[in-house]
């Protein structure tokens, strides 16, 4: 099963989903990460290893394969394994069949393979990046998230759905989202997709005064109807800019996008708030 989809479409809650509505639901939904993770951890991580398979390995380990025995493995990313290990996946696959690493013993699992991925796997096939053979065996069944902006008469449902979590999670008696809140929730373009939403709400009842969500609770760049996300350096003003203008963008962006708070915004940009200090005096930003 393939699910796909941009970053933060709800991917991973489709999988949780699925699982929990099959005859699979009384065993377990294991996840494993694809992205970040080289070649040798993740064929670790997928199989596991025997004592004294590589350094470091200093007992047996389980595999996610073999911890979701009965269950579903939600393999997140999967547009980012390298070919050693798409080879091996497609051999469990077909075979149900695999071996620890450090070990010749063939053992056998029982699981539902639940995969996603934000890239175009069909690119990756035709450039030779992603195993043509894995890509059909993958989406026998493909599920596919349109992005949160091409279904915009979910959110209200979402945000509801999110609000409640919220609520119960930071004791607050908040139940509902005001007129003019959900007026701005629906015009955002959400970059961030599901994601972004549910950390809105969040947010937002941390903020809330009252049983509803006002407008004024949202996050800021909500409010004024743009992107809190970075953007990039390839689309920043040419000409004349140098480093010396660009950091001083980010700096301001940065404090606009927390109101000013310069504790929030050394975070935001990674600095401690003595360097912000020292900058907001370099860049003559000291009222700021």
């Amino acid at each position: 099963m393939l699910i796909t989809g941009e970053s933060g479409t709800g991917k991973e809650i489709v999988a949780k989903t699925i699982h929990q509505l099959s005859p699979r639901a009384k065993a377990p939904l294991i996840t494993v990460h694809a992205a970040g993770l080289p070649p040798t951890l993740l064929e670790s991580e997928l199989f596991g290893h025997e004592k004294g398979a590589f350094t470091g390995a200093h007992e047996r380990r389980l595999g996610r394969i073999e911890q979701a025995q009965g269950g579903s493995l939600f393999f997140d990313e999967i547009g980012e394994i390298d070919a050693t290990v798409q080879v091996k996946l497609l051999r469990f696959l077909g075979e149900r069949t695999f071996e620890r690493v450090g070990s010749s013993k063939t053992l056998m699992s029982d699981v539902r393979l639940i995969a996603a991925t934000n890239k175009n796997l069909v690119t990756l096939v035709q450039s030779g990046a992603f195993r043509e053979d894995l890509f059909f065996r993958l989406k026998v069944v493909e599920i596919h998230l349109p992005p949160l902006r091409e279904r915009a008469s979910d959110i209200p449902l979402l945000a509801h759905h999110f609000l409640c979590d919220s609520a119960a999670e930071n004791a607050k008696n908040v139940t509902g989202i005001a007129p003019d809140a959900l007026e701005l929730l629906m015009a955002y373009q959400w970059p961030g997709n599901v994601r972004e939403l549910r950390t809105a709400i969040e947010h937002a009842v941390v903020f809330a005064r009252g049983k509803e969500v006002a407008a004024r609770d949202l996050p800021q760049n909500i409010r004024l109807g743009r992107s809190s996300l970075p953007t990039p350096v390839s689309q920043m003003p040419t000409g004349d800019l140098n480093v010396h203008d660009v950091e001083k963008e980010l700096i301001v962006r940065a404090l606009k996008e927390v109101d000013g708070n310069r504790t929030a915004a050394a975070k935001k940009l990674g600095v401690s708030r003595r360097t912000l200090h020292r900058k907001l005096h370099e860049f003559h930003l000291e009222g700021f």
